[in-house]
């Protein structure tokens, strides 16, 4: 593309680029770093700095600012943004030593006046910040992120995944949701995923090939909330993932470790995932440098020809062509599924917690309303006035998860095709009922029944489903200069999803999110497959308003059903217990989903788990490897938040 080109005649200094009119600073002596050996693109000079290879990501009250873009047109930042991003991944990935997939990294809060981006991957998020420096908004720099995580971490999310996505207008002061959710294909049948004996087939089989395989939805997601609210150009957008996926990336801990994990060998079986996870027969390795030219140019595609340049032509074809003729497991989608696709505009789901009012997305996610239930129920309790380290808020936390859980695995699944009895569940006389069954001295006994809400009757009678989903997800949160701001929730489904690579981008494994079991013991279960229908969700990306009306905070989560436990944890936290964004992120997690009760792996939860077991809580231990994303405004300050069990980072001005 010519931006692309005209990139290379730019010359980076610290100072100046000359072209954009913008220059480099380096607060507290940061700068980009060198890049990596073979990285540099024709025609482009590289200042090195006197920052060490291996030294971590610094960060200053400012939140890690690595660079200033003043006064360039719209169009001179994009020449810039595809340059610039080019130099970021050596600086962004390097670490100290490398991270495990559940590991941590130190964290501390980050801080910024102006605007904020808090993403999973360095690159990302500074992809984001360089759109919001140049002057778009949150909705502009939520898509730059978006295609840049489609390269860096394409275990979690991408272009041929799914989304949610809420929008803060500052002007109105109103949030809209839009469903970027993948929809099954119009031949699948509610049998989709039982085997020749009719028995659920095991969820590995389904994952990996076509036959989990949703049209994806996060480009027509982008593109029709960039219609609606975007300010700079969408192919301008596109242009920092396309440098990176020319010029190369710096593989990073966490993607290593899932290639040389138990993923890595589903991958290394699928030749179009082979060559490029594993050239060689060597797994990627943290700190490789990777090209993934195919990617550039199905980006230079979308950039160009818009979202009819990924649902229709030759990508849709070769989309539709790899599910249908995966050897091992072929799927169902076609050529008219993609093109039949729309994003939907839905009202967000928004319910009082106390003083606050809580927005975040309704059907086909359960997130927002499970959410909303656990923080209804615990509304009855004084959960101020009781704050960690005592067992009791956990305790009360777990057991209005188990009731939450119950309603949700009932009654929440795609209300295009379920009556989803919404005001019912949320109706504080309801949830007062609840909360009622809720001892403090005792454990309900799991899993607990589901409840009735007003409205539940006209369901048939629905069996509940109980599927969890895996964790292949990303947050981005964003807030711009205006005020405005992006809670983004996005997947493929499963780590890789279905293991398919077409064009440089994974296809997703969504429809594992439905239901396996069409009915159970006679009766309907409502997030049963259907043509068209979107799987049930539990992605919570989520806005807070305070007593004034004013937004307050910014937030979502990874973690498959998890999602639900790590934001109303965060929640209780920020509003209750008023820990600050970063504190709040980094309490261990307990997540119970109508069973155990799950508590984090790690010594600083250990006396917890004791507590709970000696309340008579079953007590299971595990790794969760949340991706709580937070941005808190207060008194005209931005607070970021990030994940340390990820490679999260919060970055503003």
């Amino acid at each position: 593309m010519a931006h692309v080109q005209a990139n290379r005649m730019l010359r980076l200094t610290p100072a100046t680029i000359d072209a954009a009119g913008s220059h480099f600073r380096q607060p507290g002596g940061v700068g980009p770093a060198s890049p990596a050996a073979g990285r540099r693109p024709a025609g482009v000079e590289w200042t090195r700095f006197d920052r060490p290879a291996h030294r971590p990501l610094e960060r200053t009250q400012n939140s890690c600012q690595l660079l200033t873009m003043t006064r360039f047109t719209i169009r001179a930042a994009a020449l810039c943004l595809a340059c610039l991003l080019g130099a970021f991944p050596a600086a962004a990935q390097t670490r100290a030593a490398p991270e495990a997939a559940s590991g941590w990294q130190s964290q501390t809060l980050a801080t910024a006046s102006r605007h904020m981006v808090v993403a999973a991957q360095p690159d990302a998020a500074a992809a984001g910040l360089a759109v919001l420096r140049a002057g778009g908004n949150a909705i502009d720099a939520a898509i730059a992120i978006q295609l840049v995580l489609t390269l860096v971490e394409p275990q979690s999310s991408g272009i041929g995944g799914g989304a949610f996505l809420l929008f803060h207008d500052s002007r109105t002061g109103a949030p809209t949701a839009w469903d970027g959710r993948e929809t099954a294909p119009a031949g699948v049948s509610p049998d989709l995923f039982l085997d020749r004996d009719g028995k659920p087939m095991g969820f590995r089989h389904a994952v990996v090939g076509g036959r989990a395989v949703g049209v994806p939805g996060v480009v027509a997601l982008m593109a029709d909330a960039h219609a609606a609210h975007g300010r700079l150009r969408w192919a301008d957008l596109f242009a920092p993932a396309i440098a990176l996926a020319r010029n190369g990336f710096t593989v990073g801990p966490r993607l290593a470790a899932l290639l040389a994990g138990a993923n890595g060998d589903a991958l290394r079986a699928q030749p179009t995932t082979r060559d490029y996870f594993f050239p060689d027969g060597k797994p990627l390795a943290n700190g490789d440098v990777v090209r993934n030219p195919a990617l550039a140019e199905t980006l230079e595609r979308i950039a160009a020809g818009g979202r009819d340049a990924f649902y229709s032509g030759a990508l849709a074809g070769d989309i539709a062509d790899a599910v249908r003729s995966h050897g091992g497991n072929p799927g169902y989608l076609t050529r008219r599924d993609m093109a039949a696709y729309e994003a939907r505009r839905r009202e967000p789901v928004c319910s009082r917690y106390r003083v606050w009012r809580i927005c975040g997305m309704g059907p086909p996610s359960s997130g927002g309303i499970a959410v909303a239930q656990i923080l209804g129920i615990l509304e009855r309790f004084d959960l101020p006035a009781t704050k960690p380290p005592d067992a009791h808020p956990w305790h009360l936390l777990a057991e209005a998860s188990k009731l939450a859980f119950a309603d949700r695995n009932r009654y929440v699944a795609d209300s295009d095709f379920a009556a989803v009895p919404l005001p019912g569940l949320l109706e504080p006389r309801y949830l007062a009922s609840r909360a009622a069954q809720i001892d403090s001295a005792a454990v309900l006994a799991a899993p607990v029944a589901a409840g009735e809400p007003e409205n539940s009757g006209a369901h048939p009678i629905l069996a509940p489903d109980t599927g969890n989903g895996r964790p292949g997800t990303s947050q981005i949160s964003v807030v711009d200069d205006a005020g405005n701001a992006v809670t983004m929730t996005t997947s493929i489904e499963g780590a890789f999803g279905a293991h398919i690579m077409v064009r440089g981008f994974l296809l997703n494994n969504q429809l594992t999110d439905f239901s396996f079991h069409p009915t159970i013991d006679g009766a309907p279960v409502a997030n049963a497959v259907a043509p068209g229908k979107r799987p049930r969700s539990s992605m919570a990306p989520t806005l807070v308003y305070g007593p004034d009306g004013a937004l307050r905070l910014v937030l979502g989560s990874p973690g498959g059903s998890r999602i639900i436990g790590y934001v109303a944890q965060a929640l209780v936290a920020m509003l209750d217990w008023d820990l600050d964004a970063q504190a709040a992120v980094g309490l261990p997690h307990l997540v119970n989903r109508n069973g155990a009760t799950e508590v984090e792996n790690g010594a600083d939860a250990d006396r917890l788990a004791a507590a709970l077991a000696a309340r008579g809580h079953s007590v299971r231990r595990a790794d969760m490897t949340s991706g709580l994303n937070v941005i808190e405004i207060r008194d005209g300050v931005l607070y970021g938040g990030a994940d340390p069990r990820r490679e999260s980072v919060a970055i503003g001005d």
